[in-house]
């Protein structure tokens, strides 16, 4: 009996050392992540300028992003005006660098998430919706439902004040001729010219999470189709007790696996790491000849990014003063 208490105190005093001795993952203040697209992004058809020009706007909506979290404002205002720089560059496929449609047009998808309450807003298929991001968060903050598209998510935007412009803005010159390349050669797409969408993740001081996404969609895509960006827990998800994620790239993929929300979930339900997570994800992609890439942040302010792809335009920056950017694998 003496025998079984000390082998039983022994034990109490080897669990309570483990307990003691766990180290909790480091809590940052605040954290950020942004994508560009993902796709057949490779060095050698970079030139110089044009890689210039990425890496400063990417620098630019990390530092917008950056600065509204560190002046102690909400992951929603940061990851919407961070999208917002890559909306109203042309070198991104969302708001001004849109792709055209088969019918010549450009119809723009959003989403967003708040981690807090699980709160999320969409629009699809809208063209003249100066930064769709923000339609979406309007959807989320102001209406009972959480996707509007078209006529009606337009119709919903000028109500609420948003900037209006009409459907030529969205014109850029490389899209346009890539589409008439398209249609006179019925030529197959590069990844890199037929996918691509803005996203941003957050974690804000308060410990709130949230994620935003935006697009022109396909290149020559018909019949109103509309990939995974304004799905919630397809291209978009956030949820404080687990991660915020966006994706990018090939959307019929990431809707039939739920990408989004199955890392949240993996995380959730079989205590996996983000890292963990987002690697298995990446496998179930590669098991069904998917492509494409996504951004996240756990809790604790730990990045993500991951594709399957040549690359992704992606950065990150936190509270420690830590900036990363990368165009390639």
């Amino acid at each position: 009996m003496r025998n079984l208490n000390l082998l039983m105190l022994l034990l109490a005093i080897y669990f309570v050392s483990c307990k003691t001795n766990s180290k909790k993952p480091e809590k940052l203040d605040y954290a950020l992540c942004i994508h560009g697209g993902a796709g057949t992004i490779l060095k050698k058809n970079m030139t110089a300028e044009k890689e210039k020009q990425i890496y400063s706007k990417l620098d630019e909506a990390l530092s917008i992003g950056d600065s509204v979290l560190r002046n102690g404002g909400s992951a929603l205002d940061a990851v919407e005006l961070s999208i917002h720089v890559l909306e109203d560059s042309p070198l991104f496929n969302a708001g001004k660098g849109a792709v055209f449609t088969n019918s010549g047009k450009n119809e723009l998808d959003a989403s967003i998430m708040w981690g807090k309450d699980l709160n999320a807003g969409a629009v699809a298929g809208v063209d003249d919706v100066k930064n769709p991001i923000s339609a979406a968060r309007k959807v989320m903050e102001n209406s009972e439902h959480v996707l509007l598209s078209g006529k009606g998510a337009s119709k919903f935007a000028k109500q609420q004040g948003l900037s209006i412009v009409d459907s030529s803005y969205f014109y850029t010159a490389k899209r346009w001729e890539y589409l008439q390349k398209i249609r006179s050669k019925e030529q197959q797409m590069k990844q890199s010219d037929r996918y691509g969408t803005v996203g941003c993740v957050a974690l804000d001081k308060n410990g709130n999470l949230a994620a935003g996404t935006s697009t022109g969609g396909m290149t020559n895509k018909k019949f109103g189709r509309i990939g995974d960006s304004p799905i919630i827990g397809a291209g978009t998800y956030a949820n404080n007790a687990t991660c915020a994620v966006s994706c990018t790239c090939h959307g019929e993929y990431f809707i039939r696996l739920s990408i989004a929300k199955d890392i949240a979930a993996m995380m959730e339900y079989k205590n996996m790491s983000l890292d963990e997570a987002t690697n298995a994800v990446i496998e179930k992609l590669n098991q069904i000849n998917g492509t494409g890439g996504f951004i996240s942040l756990d809790k604790y302010g730990k990045p993500a990014m991951k594709m399957n792809t040549p690359g992704m335009y992606r950065g990150y920056i936190n509270s420690k003063g830590e900036k990363e950017k990368y165009l390639y694998r």
